[in-house]
């Protein structure tokens, strides 16, 4: 079997968390990796075996043996590597929020059309098991039309200050449930009605809600709040209410499959997205980039979700900051 060779532009927290994936999937080989923080390269080339460094993901993208890379750099800064690799030739994944900008997500969408190439956006709650499900139920028919959706992703305060410097609620959080929302109505989102609240001054807001209009006639709702007290037992609290004229679903993450009680008080750790396991980075995530890795390595575009549906719940979340900056109901 041909194992994809990967390389992983990014090497944050979550782009570590990517390294920790691809090395446990029998159909990669984690073969090279960039960052601009040398200490940083080395410690995790020797962490993951791998030997080809750099600090500048040209080089890197100039390596005839590279299949695919991984970019987890910041969103702001997505365009460019992933511009460069698909003209380079390799595949791209990009993590969620595909693009800082519409003109941005647009221009990746050309780069992929013009390379010939397969690129798919990190909308990991796709492949979440629970959301998934409910995917399915609405495609049978189980809830009749959709009229209404409510979706609460909040984290607590301690864990967004420092995200809070590079991105807000709406884009960095909300992004998941406008995605999801997309998808289960299968249609777009007229007008973005949203108001922030910032608490400790800092960058960004701390809370943001969002009201969303679908083509359909349907009303979404988002809660986002990144002020959730120290102490809160759990790092994400996710949930999802889905109204149609024949039912009903409810999806329930936040509840925690395992409790910990320790020194410091409860914690929940996560079960769903990136577990460990066996030593392994596991869950939603490793899902995510093994199908990928299968569609790259088996020649068939990844269709669980597309670049354009991705730009498109950048679209509606840059709408939402907008309407909340000026109080306007903003216009799809």
């Amino acid at each position: 079997m041909q194992r994809v060779r990967f390389g992983v532009i990014g090497l944050g927290r979550f782009g570590e968390m990517h390294c920790e994936a691809l090395s446990s999937i029998p159909e990669v080989e984690l073969a090279a990796l960039c960052t601009r923080n040398e200490d940083r390269l080395r410690a995790h080339g020797a962490r993951f075996k791998v030997e080809r460094l750099h600090t500048d993901y040209r080089l890197m993208l100039a390596d005839p043996t590279i299949d695919a890379v991984s970019i987890v750099t910041m969103w702001d800064q997505h365009a460019a590597p992933a511009i460069a690799a698909l003209e380079a030739g390799k595949h791209v994944f990009i993590e969620k929020p595909l693009a800082s900008t519409v003109d941005d997500c647009a221009a990746i969408i050309r780069a992929r059309d013009a390379s010939g190439k397969f690129a798919m956006a990190g909308q990991i709650c796709r492949f979440n098991p629970r959301f998934a499900a409910a995917k399915r139920e609405i495609e049978a028919g189980a809830v009749g039309r959709i009229v209404s959706i409510y979706a609460r992703r909040n984290i607590p305060a301690a864990v967004s200050e420092s995200v809070l410097a590079k991105i807000g609620p709406i884009a960095g959080d909300g992004v998941h449930d406008t995605d999801l929302m997309l998808w289960f109505t299968g249609g777009r989102i007229r007008s973005a009605y949203a108001q922030s609240l910032s608490v400790r001054g800092l960058r960004n807001p701390d809370i943001g809600w969002t009201m969303y209009r679908f083509e359909c006639g349907a009303i979404g709702v988002l809660e986002n709040a990144w002020f959730l007290p120290q102490g809160t037992p759990y790092r994400i609290d996710e949930r999802m209410e889905i109204l149609g004229t024949e039912g009903c679903i409810s999806i329930q993450e936040s509840g925690p499959a395992i409790s910990v009680c320790g020194k410091d008080g409860w914690r929940a750790p996560d079960t769903t997205y990136w577990p460990l396991a066996g030593g392994a980075r596991v869950g939603a995530l490793r899902d995510e980039l093994r199908y990928f890795a299968c569609c790259v390595r088996d020649g068939r575009a990844p269709d669980v979700v597309t670049l354009e549906e991705a730009a498109e719940a950048v679209r509606a979340c840059l709408a939402a900051e907008q309407s909340a900056a000026t109080g306007r109901v903003v216009g799809l």
